[in-house]
């Protein structure tokens, strides 16, 4: 069993949990996630690990109520425990694979929209340890559904808040940010982060392209099993198949296929979406098959 140490709702359906998860803690990177159950009979939930401390053993988990199981989860309090943490999945960010030094002569831009901000925050956590600045545009829909901030303007060297309806920061999408500090601030990017709702990351790709800013993007909103069985997170980058889970999460941006993705994220909610899709692709369905093209 895996004690929930802190238990908090940050917005509107938005939670945030602090897990006693001490081999996690011990080994995680910034950009990986694990899968979290609430009993022996439970969902597998794939959440990115939004934080973690290796000292208390703990993980930090943001999760926001989308269906039955995280509606059970968001009811959990601090005292109550998961029956299973398994972690650390997927790939590092790629920026833990560079040293600090030529970190340090890179220009980075994060943008994080909606609840992209929790996989977002540890990267320029991270980044921040090691002496590395980074700007960061945070992204929501209005001033109540803004996760982070405080947390985010603290290890970020420049935090741009903007929403959609202008009711805090800047007001307008993401893409408008990214637009005005390249166009109107003079702002040079070397590589774009880019972490949030799939049609967001799709326009920020369109963006970046278009600034040539290149720019990689984590696909964790499309997993389901969290382990390359299931299939759900299929997606096309530059022509070959991947799996968000196994292979990523992170990809170069300019060469996923978004319009793909979006469309099997509709399809696999239903039983016949998923029948079609399994017939369709055959022995590329599954990600654990052996048969997909790595």
């Amino acid at each position: 069993m895996y004690s929930i140490l802190k238990a908090e709702e940050l917005t509107t359906n938005i939670f945030l949990m602090e897990v006693e998860a001490r081999r996690v803690a011990k080994s995680c990177l910034p950009g990986q996630f694990l899968i979290v159950r609430l009993d022996e009979n439970g969902e597998r939930i794939p959440l990115t690990i939004c934080d973690y401390d290796r000292e208390k053993g703990t993980v930090t988990i943001v999760f926001q109520v989308v269906g039955a199981a995280t509606w059970d989860m968001a009811a959990l309090k601090a005292g109550d425990c998961f029956h299973d943490v398994v972690g650390p999945l997927g790939r590092p960010s790629e920026l833990t694979e560079e040293t600090a030094e030529a970190l340090k002569k890179k220009s980075i831009l994060f943008v994080a929209g909606g609840v992209g901000t929790a996989p977002v925050y540890p990267q320029v956590k991270w980044l921040h340890e090691q002496g590395v600045d980074a700007d960061v545009i945070v992204g929501a829909k209005t001033k109540d559904l803004l996760i982070l901030e405080k947390e985010m303007e603290a290890v970020a060297k420049n935090l741009y808040v903007t929403t959609d309806d202008g009711s805090y920061g800047r007001s307008g999408m993401v893409t408008k940010t990214i637009q005005d500090l390249v166009e109107q601030e003079g702002k040079h990017y070397d590589v774009c982060i880019a972490i949030g709702p799939m049609i967001m990351m799709k326009f920020v790709c369109k963006m970046t392209k278009e600034l040539q800013i290149p720019t990689v993007v984590s696909l964790n909103p499309i997993m389901v099993d969290g382990t390359g069985m299931c299939g759900a997170c299929r997606v096309t980058v530059g022509g070959k198949v991947k799996f968000a889970c196994v292979d990523g999460p992170e990809f170069d941006g300019h060469q996923v296929n978004f319009d793909e993705a979006m469309q099997r994220q509709q399809l696999y909610k239903t039983q016949e979406g998923r029948a079609f899709l399994a017939r369709k692709e055959g022995d590329t369905h599954h990600g654990g098959c052996g048969n997909c093209t790595q």
